[in-house]
C-alpha cells in the first residue's frame, strides 16, 4: 500500500526549510503532493504557476513528488486527489497554535483528514518565505543559505534594479 500525503502551502518562495520538511517526510511517505495554494487575498511575489515551475525544477528527478496548484479549501483538494494526510512544519509555539486551529477546522469539515507535524530542523527554525523576500529585496548575498539555486535566480530577477 502506498503511503501518500499532501504538503500544502503558499511556498512564495519555496525555501530550504520547505525542502527539509519534504525530504524528511519522504522517509515516511512514498508519494507527496506539494500543493500550492492560491489565495486571492494574499499578495504573492511569484504567481502560482511560477512557484509550481520552480518547485518542479527542484524535484525534477524525484517521481515521488507531484506539484499541483489548488484554489479551493484544502479539504476539497484532499477529496480531489483522494489523500487525507496533511504534512505541516512547525517552527515555534505560534506555528503550533495556528496549525492546531487549522487541523481542527479541516477535521471538522472532513473527518478522515489527519495532520502530521514535523518540527523544523534547528538550522531552519528562523527561516520563513517573508524573511527570504526581505533579504532578496535588499540584494542580500546570503540567499543561497535559504533557497535552492533556481529560486535564488528567480528572486534576483524579481528584485533586479530597473
Amino acid at each position: 500500500m502506498t503511503k501518500t500525503a499532501i504538503y500544502p502551502g503558499s511556498f512564495d518562495p519555496f525555501t530550504l526549510g520547505h525542502l527539509d520538511i519534504v525530504n524528511r517526510a519522504k522517509t515516511i511517505f512514498d508519494k507527496i503532493y506539494i500543493a500550492i495554494g492560491e489565495n486571492g487575498s494574499k499578495k504573492n511575489l511569484f504567481t502560482a504557476k511560477e512557484r509550481k515551475l520552480q518547485i518542479e525544477e527542484i524535484f525534477k528527478d524525484d517521481p515521488a513528488i507531484t506539484v499541483m496548484i489548488f484554489n479551493d479549501l484544502l479539504v476539497d483538494f484532499a477529496r480531489q486527489v483522494n489523500v487525507f494526510t496533511v504534512i505541516r512544519g512547525l517552527r515555534a509555539v505560534s506555528d503550533f497554535e495556528y496549525e492546531f486551529l487549522m487541523a481542527s477546522t479541516n477535521r471538522a469539515m472532513e473527518p478522515e483528514i489527519e495532520s502530521v507535524f514535523f518540527m523544523t530542523s534547528d538550522r531552519y527554525s528562523f527561516l520563513s518565505s517573508s524573511i527570504v523576500k526581505e533579504v532578496a529585496s535588499k540584494n542580500g548575498t546570503y540567499l543561497s543559505h535559504f533557497v535552492t539555486p533556481n529560486v535564488e535566480k528567480a528572486l534576483r530577477e524579481k528584485f533586479r534594479p530597473m
